[in-house]
């Protein structure tokens, strides 16, 4: 039927968000942020890129193609021992895959890398979205960025459950390292803050 009716609410896209998939694989990702990634790799071109959070692997088969389009780098995902990623991950040959969780993942592994780029995607718990960034923020290049994932669930009114979530740990981070700032270009790129990952875009200077 067709409709003169439109409907565009935060719920529906939150709703819609869990369905997003990239060759049949769940990549549960705003659709606005999946097209800010591919702009924001082709900006940076990082021979580097952290994933923290794989899931079923959607996104991260996303970065790794773009990355082999791109002629760069490669993709370390980090999950734990329980996570069940696709298998095609283990077949491409830009992504590495560590399962011991990010606390455990040996940062001597970026040795070599001149150019890195994070992605935090994990549980978006405030304890561990702060201790992700205390730990990998100094590794992220100049002019490259440490991306916090799902900071919206504080517009959702779902923060009480993750403590604070994500928007709580970038805030505190934010008040100790002014050599990060949230970059309104990407974060405001559809609207203010018209992204899942609300002042989560974080530019190191």
């Amino acid at each position: 039927m067709f409709r003169k009716r439109y409907n565009y609410n935060l719920d529906g896209i939150y709703a819609g968000h869990h369905a997003v998939s990239y060759k049949g694989i769940p990549a549960i990702k705003c659709p606005f942020d999946f097209t800010l990634y591919q702009m924001i790799l082709w900006e940076v071109k990082p021979d580097l890129v952290i994933e923290i959070g794989t899931n079923k692997g959607g996104t991260t088969l996303y970065i790794a193609d773009l990355l082999m389009l791109f002629n760069a780098g490669e993709i370390h995902t980090i999950d734990v021992a329980e996570n069940k990623e696709d298998p095609s991950l283990l077949r491409h040959p830009k992504i590495k895959i560590f399962k011991e969780g990010f606390a455990q993942y040996d940062i001597t592994k970026v040795k070599g890398f001149k150019n890195i780029l994070i992605i935090e995607d994990g549980s978006h718990k405030y304890e561990d979205s702060l201790n992700a960034l205390n730990k990998f923020a100094p590794i992220v290049s100049k002019g490259s960025y440490y991306i916090v994932e799902d900071g919206i669930i504080s517009a959702l009114g779902k923060a009480k459950e993750y403590n604070g979530g994500p928007e709580k740990a970038i805030k505190e981070f934010l008040q100790q390292n002014d050599n990060f700032i949230v970059d309104k270009k990407w974060c405001n790129f559809f609207g203010m803050n018209a992204t899942f990952n609300t002042n989560g875009y974080l530019k190191k200077l």
